[in-house]
């Protein structure tokens, strides 16, 4: 590949709702720029972008592919996004670095939630669109009932910059609003044509809509359409490219990336519509200034090590140099430069500023991080990640795998943010979050893959407590007589419930009924027995434990006696002061549109929740309840089913609540069965 300047470079983000046809339409674009001579396909798992075992295998992107082609005069770096909402991580990352987006919509399936969502990340994130009605081929393809769509939608800034000509069996090309020509595909290529009668209309129409757009955003044009001057090509499309760059125009050309009809126009449009990395505003690249790069994905690797994947935000890095990680404050040897093209990575000697490379294996960095000129410190913004809503207990299926399978998990939240790993130290489960149930089975997948192991998910053991109701006194006594010396304990403690601390213990001992040295041993017993309740063996937690009398034997009494007498008191107290079981409670918000408030309410109730408020907020409707922890397991998911992937949520602890009668019963019961297996 040929070196290139900054301002002939495209860095576009494919994104859309899942199965638009982005992957193929990157394969089009190969083809097209003949990088390939033949076209893979998703369902056979021969595409460029597609490369990872578990994308070919679920046909689906799983993670963001850099796929960089030339067209001319421009190199136009390609980043093929996944579509399904458990992988928006990686769209999250990607547009951090692209300048503009190309928004594939299917034709026949029209306007979706994930288009929605898209949408509303790009114009977050402040980026150029291009709307691309795919799949004209399939049947029930509606170009204009897509269109209409995309306008009632996202405004009167949506305008066609084609038309189709024929549709499903019989699409064959398209008609371009700017040039007023047409253009017809076959086996031999593309040929210009007429104008079809039929669009004629349609087109001078859009041309008229076009010409008032560019007009409104530029105040020569505008003196000159009053002026009823008509516009050169140069002057449309300059016009055009304006108004796209700041947002006031979203065009719409539409293609089949299958049968690549349309798809050279889209190039077309990268290079003559879309911002160089010199014409944005948001983290505008600059060529002369000092070596600046953002390091925006990683990939885990166990042969080669960790692939860094960065934009170059300022000046020329090359092979060999050293950098600072700012982030770190580590400096970092880059080795060897590459450009990657899904898995095949291309040695460079150097990127210049708004290009995307990768390097292996730098010791300190990690996805968010700036590497920079050591003498010219700058750091720029992180990514937003979303945070993890699902969480599962994962283990290995083969007992020795422990370590393997902390180690992958390891490597792995390397290269996704969007995972995250714990050890729950009071269950002993190793707890996976991520943002679905098909997220979380892809990493299981890749543990098996790349690094050898193979688990088993599960719901994790929600961790209940113990506590009691009653006050109560007990005695507590040990004594045992062998040969020699005997072990003598004795105490009488008081058990009340205690809501305002974990455990509290109080010595109201008079006149050395227990000697002053026991005393830590008493509430070092009792500290020990708490760790497991009467119930189903939870710990107990918000009691409090005094310490009233007792007696000792000048010989045969310990530390040992005491303890042992004061975990016999215990377990007596804790059976007559009427235990109950506490379940952990969760304050959840939950973020919706207005229509699904209803169901969501309805659904939080059936969970045993609490209402505690509704209010608007940015026309989404924001519901706070508390619900018991037992009740939200996969709620990640039954939330996506009933607000169609529109709805949010949030949840954090909020306290601990008696569990109702019939529930308690059941979980006592479930719990005394698992320790009698375990046993």
């Amino acid at each position: 590949m040929k070196d290139y300047k900054t301002n002939q470079i495209r860095n576009v983000g494919l994104v859309s709702h899942g199965g638009a046809g982005k992957t193929t339409l990157t394969e089009a674009f190969l083809f097209n720029t003949k990088v390939i001579d033949r076209m893979g396909r998703v369902e056979n798992g021969t595409t460029v972008s597609d490369y990872d075992p578990e994308e070919i295998a679920r046909q689906i992107s799983i993670s963001t592919s850099v796929i960089p082609v030339e067209w001319r005069e421009c190199k136009i770096n390609i980043l093929d996004m996944p579509g399904y909402f458990d992988f928006f991580g990686e769209v999250v990352s990607g547009l951090r670095v692209v300048d503009s987006v190309i928004i594939p919509v299917c034709a026949a399936s029209g306007v979706e939630v994930g288009t929605e969502k898209v949408f509303n990340m790009a114009k977050k994130n402040k980026l150029p669109i291009i709307f691309f009605i795919n799949k004209m081929d399939r049947e029930n393809a509606d170009y204009f009932k897509t269109l209409n769509q995309l306008m009632e939608k996202f405004g009167n800034k949506v305008i066609p910059l084609t038309f189709p000509i024929g549709s499903e069996q019989s699409f064959k090309g398209y008609v371009d609003v700017l040039t007023q020509k047409a253009y017809v595909y076959d086996e031999k290529g593309v040929k210009e044509t007429e104008v079809p009668a039929d669009l004629m209309d349609k087109v001078l129409s859009a041309k008229e809509e076009l010409i008032e757009n560019i007009a409104e955003n530029d105040e020569t044009l505008m003196e000159k359409y009053f002026g009823g001057e008509e516009f050169t090509q140069e002057e449309m499309k300059e016009g055009i490219k304006n108004s796209i760059r700041i947002g006031e125009l979203m065009p719409v050309l539409c293609g089949s990336s299958l049968k690549n009809i349309g798809t050279d126009k889209l190039l077309d449009a990268i290079v003559e519509f879309l911002p160089s990395p010199l014409d944005i505003e948001r983290e505008k690249a600059s060529e002369n200034g000092p070596v600046a790069a953002f390091v925006f994905k990683t990939i885990a690797d166990p042969y080669v090590g960790r692939l860094s994947i960065f934009k170059v935000v300022s000046g020329t890095l090359t092979s060999d140099s050293t950098l600072l990680n700012s982030n770190k404050q580590m400096q970092e040897k880059i080795s060897q430069l590459y450009i990657l093209r899904g898995k095949k990575q291309m040695p460079v000697s150097k990127l210049v500023a708004g290009d995307i490379g990768a390097v292996a294996k730098l010791q300190y960095t990690m996805t968010g991080d700036t590497l920079c000129d050591p003498s010219k410190l700058v750091t720029l913004a992180p990514i937003d990640f979303p945070q993890p809503t699902l969480s599962l207990a994962i283990e290995p299926k083969s007992k020795g795998d422990e370590e393997k399978i902390s180690n992958g998990l390891q490597r792995l939240q390397e290269e996704d943010p969007t995972f995250k790993v714990e050890k729950n130290l009071e269950t002993g489960q190793m707890i996976v979050y991520g943002m679905g149930e098909q997220h979380i089975e892809v990493i299981s997948k890749k543990l098996m893959n790349k690094f050898g192991v193979e688990c088993t998910l599960t719901d994790p053991i929600v961790p209940y407590r113990e506590t009691i109701k009653g006050k109560v006194k007990v005695e507590g006594k040990h004594k045992k007589q062998t040969g020699g010396h005997g072990q003598y304990g004795h105490v009488w403690i008081e058990f009340e419930p205690n809501p305002n601390s974990e455990f509290e213990f109080e010595d109201k001992i008079f006149g050395g009924a227990v000697p002053k040295q026991y005393i830590p041993a008493v509430e070092k017993g009792l500290r020990e027995s708490m760790k497991e309740g009467v119930l189903a063996r939870y710990p107990v937690v918000n009691i409090k434990a005094t310490l009233v009398d007792g007696s000792y034997h000048p010989v045969d009494s310990s530390e040992m006696a005491f303890k042992i007498a004061a975990s016999l008191a215990f377990k007596k107290g804790m059976e007559q002061a009427n235990p109950v079981l506490l379940e952990p409670i969760m304050r959840v918000e939950v973020v919706v549109p207005e229509e699904y408030m209803g169901d969501i309410i309805g659904d939080l109730n059936k969970r045993r929740g609490r209402i505690l408020g509704m209010e608007s907020k940015d026309n989404l409707e924001v519901i706070t309840a508390e619900v018991p922890l037992a009740e939200m397991n996969r709620y990640a998911t039954d939330l996506r089913s009933l607000t169609q992937a529109r709805g949010d949520f949030k949840m954090t602890f909020a306290r601990y609540e008696e569990a109702p009668p019939n529930v308690a019963q059941k979980i006592i019961e479930e719990r005394k069965k698992l320790k009698e297996k375990e046993e």
